[in-house]
């Protein structure tokens, strides 16, 4: 009678569950639920366009790309000589350049140039033409974040670890996943300004990147070096101002508040980083401080390498080489 009450228990306790299990069905259920419910505002019309249809996959690139430049690719590359890759520099800095001469073009004639007030502009969800040109130009710079990881890619290739600072890492990996969700909930309106404007300053910065990759004869046509810092503050200032202003209109529908915010606060950090290190490398004449360098991370094959560690900073505040 013992023996078949607990085989009568152990059928009961399998039936139900042991409780962690049930915790962790119901967790899941949960978990499940509120996605649904959270997509349920999603933008139907990127629903189904290249990385959109959920999350995952962009997370899982963009956890193979932090493992592959903090880990696995310094290992690589430890025993190997440095890649020169100057012609694949050259064609890829280049075309990172026309890349951003179209998103400019794009962002203006689909909303920035033709009919946004840079005050509070909505998203619009219609069909139209324009509006579905603007959910375009907002994919396509999302998915321009997954390119840009090469700058990275390059560094390790070339043995410049140095280079690979926590904060260029994290850049490169928050921007796409960021991005994901401004594509699904609210691709166009004022949220779209600061990519419009980085899209300018990358035109910029990549152009340098291309003319210093082509060598020492093409140096003295970088006379304009010296105002790629004041060019990227600026760029900041503008961003920061845009963005906040929503916080000071009295009636502003935007409809994903998040955003704003989000935007703001990336904005404003990286403004004050580039206020330190305005004031650290020109009025008091020293090199990048520590605090802007970041550190690097922590692995045995994070080296220096004993190249000139000369920098300027790329249009979203992190360093590269001169010699780019």
């Amino acid at each position: 009678m013992l023996n078949l009450t607990w085989s009568s228990a152990a059928a009961i306790r399998t039936a139900k569950g042991a409780p962690g299990d049930m915790e962790f069905r119901d967790l899941t259920t949960r978990v499940g639920l509120w996605y649904e419910n959270f997509m349920k505002n999603a933008d139907p019309r990127t629903e189904d366009w290249f990385l959109m249809s959920s999350p995952l996959p962009q997370t899982v690139v963009i956890v193979a790309y932090i493992y592959f430049v903090t880990r696995l690719g310094p290992r690589l590359m430890e025993k190997r000589k440095a890649l020169q890759l100057k012609e694949v520099l050259i064609i890829y800095n280049f075309s990172v350049v026309a890349l951003s001469l179209y998103m400019c073009y794009e962002y203006v004639m689909s909303g920035w140039g033709t009919g946004y007030t840079f005050h509070c502009d909505l998203v619009d969800y219609s069909d139209s033409p324009q509006a579905v040109r603007m959910a375009g130009t907002c994919w396509l710079y999302y998915f321009s974040k997954f390119i840009e990881m090469l700058d990275t890619i390059f560094f390790v290739l070339r043995k410049k670890n140095g280079q690979i600072t926590f904060l260029h890492v994290y850049h490169h990996s928050i921007m796409p996943f960021t991005w994901w969700f401004g594509v699904r909930f609210a691709a166009g309106g004022q949220g779209t300004f600061h990519a419009l404007l980085n899209c300018v300053v990358h035109v910029v910065m990549y152009s340098y990147y291309g003319l210093s990759a082509l060598g020492p004869a093409y140096q003295k046509y970088l006379w304009w070096k010296k105002y790629l810092t004041t060019i990227q503050l600026i760029q900041f200032v503008i961003v920061t101002t845009h963005i906040w202003q929503y916080f000071f209109m009295k009636d502003c529908p935007y409809q994903f508040p998040i955003f704003i915010y989000i935007i703001g606060l990336y904005g404003l950090v990286f403004l004050l980083l580039f206020l330190n290190f305005w004031y650290h490398a020109y009025t008091k004449g020293k090199r990048l401080p520590k605090v802007l360098q970041a550190k690097t991370w922590a692995h045995p094959y994070n080296k220096t390498n004993g190249q000139n560690n000369s920098e300027i900073t790329n249009g979203n505040g992190f360093h590269h080489d001169k010699n780019e």
